[in-house]
């Protein structure tokens, strides 16, 4: 008998309980939203926005207002700085640190004990407990697990106090049984420095027993290839012929499928998508066969969604999980055992089913483009590239696009900086490709390219081996869960890139 089929057996329970989410979604969310307000009831943000008197929904609407990082950003500093009852209970000791906004160059996303129990560690026993269901012939517990983090820092000198990429406060914290299973070791896991980091962990892997990987699908693939390197080896499972599943999030996964399906060649190898944050955790993908990911919605998390269309103005509409339509994007709102309240946190995403509630992440509130009206989203741009390398053979590694408001003929179009990890043999082939797909994929982006009246043909710039990883160096920002913006409607990041490749 193995390990995992002993250990397994801890998951039942669990396997069972979710169950529940096909019909009793939104019974769940009312004990949460329930929870979340009687527990920071006597907190400082509980009674200036009068916590007592909420006993449904809408009192909980006409309360609370909508936040940004820049509306909490005070309360949060006072926090970090060792004032307890703030936005939650007691103190918050550790705080996620992520990219920032207009005014600050990072975020200080605070993890509470009980948000780091009953958000982002229940999410991690929640991905076992699915992938063990789907899989009961698993051998997960019998070899060793490859988890990538990034690094903290002391937070202000407070006695125990961090600040730092969320994996690391999940490592530093974590149960000191998962280290028996766990690899590389902590002091490898949380160097600061992502190259002397990544062959560390090559080194000390080679010759263990990994029988799963999770991280950010770009700095796994550049481990993975570091341990190619150093082992000669074509394929992956040469090198651990155990491995049997990748439970990835962080970024989309589809422009890197075809590099880790030719790098891991094992038929019965199986990719698990997640979705969560510095935030929370929100999502699982619950069936292999179906994109989709299941709503988590008995977690510390409330969920609230605007529509996309109604963004940013005065008065957007703003409906629970019940209120929700298939099919539609939304920006994702969420209240957390973490003091985040009404907390827009920047990612939209489409609901694909109700029972239970599913859903495809969509994009970023901030990362698209809609210079002229087209409204170019992620999942427009992860599907056209997918579709670009299908037809020409192309591997993606990285990219980022942006606008030319006008050149030289007062023309206006689309740039992509693309780094490939197998170039088309055709570029510009390829740019059509691209264009192409987005008209089908996008009704607005279409209208703008007719007769290239708004929009010319898109441009494609090819981009050195290794660009974007020395600009996210240039930032601080190379490792960890930090990630190359993908759409913007500024050309800052894109402009600092093609300087970089000029100089």
């Amino acid at each position: 008998m193995s390990i995992t089929s002993i250990a397994g057996k801890l998951f039942v329970p669990r396997q069972k309980e979710l169950q529940h989410y096909q019909n009793g979604a939104e019974k769940m969310q009312d004990e949460v939203l329930k929870y979340l307000v009687n527990t920071a009831a006597s907190t400082e943000y509980g009674r200036n926005h009068l916590f007592k008197t909420i006993h449904s929904y809408d009192d909980f609407a006409k309360n609370v207002p909508l936040n940004t990082y820049e509306e909490l950003k005070g309360d949060i500093d006072r926090m970090r700085h060792g004032e307890s009852d703030i936005l939650w209970p007691g103190s918050v000791k550790w705080y996620a640190k992520s990219s920032g906004t207009t005014n600050d160059k990072s975020k200080f996303i605070p993890v509470s004990h009980d948000g780091l129990q009953r958000i982002h560690y229940q999410g991690g026993k929640d991905v076992v407990a699915l992938y063990l269901r789907n899989n009961p012939n698993s051998r997960l517990f019998d070899g060793r697990s490859l988890i990538l983090g990034g690094s903290h820092s002391p937070n202000y000198n407070l006695p125990g106090s961090l600040v730092g990429d969320l994996s690391a406060i999940l490592i530093e914290n974590i149960n000191p049984f998962a280290n028996l299973v766990r690899v590389p070791c902590k002091q490898t896991a949380l160097l600061s420095d992502f190259e002397v980091k990544r062959d560390r962990i090559a080194h000390e892997t080679l010759n263990k027993n990994v029988t799963n990987i999770s991280g950010v699908p770009s700095w796994m693939l550049s481990v993975l290839v570091r341990i190619m390197e150093i082992t000669g080896k074509k394929h992956l499972q040469e090198v651990w012929p155990n491995l049997e599943v990748f439970f990835h999030g962080g970024i989309a996964f589809t422009p890197y499928r075809s590099q880790y399906e030719k790098l891991i060649t094992k038929s019965d190898m199986h990719y698990m998508e997640t979705y969560n944050a510095s935030e929370g955790f929100f999502g699982i993908q619950d069936d292999p066969t179906d994109k989709s990911m299941l709503l988590m919605v008995d977690y510390d998390v409330f969920y609230e969604f605007i529509p996309m269309d109604e963004f940013g103005t005065d008065n957007p509409t703003i409906v629970p999980l019940s209120g929700i339509e298939l099919g539609k994007n939304y920006a994702m709102v969420i209240s957390t055992s973490c003091g985040l309240w009404r907390y827009i946190i920047g990612d939209t995403v489409s609901f694909t089913s109700r029972d239970p509630y599913k859903f495809v992440i969509t994009g970023r509130t901030k990362y698209f483009i809609n210079a002229f009206g087209e409204e170019l989203v992620q999942d427009n741009a992860e599907k056209g590239l997918a579709y670009a390398c299908q037809q020409t053979g192309a591997e993606v590694l990285e990219y980022t696009a942006a606008p030319v408001y006008m050149d030289d003929n007062a023309k206006c179009r689309h740039q992509w900086l693309v780094e490939f990890s197998h170039e088309p043999t055709n570029l510009d082939e390829f740019a059509t490709l691209l264009d192409r797909k987005l008209q089908e994929l996008n009704s607005d982006y279409e209208a703008k390219r007719f007769h290239d009246i708004t929009l010319q043909h898109l441009e494609v710039v090819k981009a050195p081996t290794g660009i974007f990883n020395e600009w996210l160096k240039s930032k601080g920002k190379l490792g960890g869960q930090h990630k190359v913006p993908r759409l913007s409607n500024s050309r800052r990041n894109i402009d600092e890139i093609l300087e970089m490749m000029n100089s």
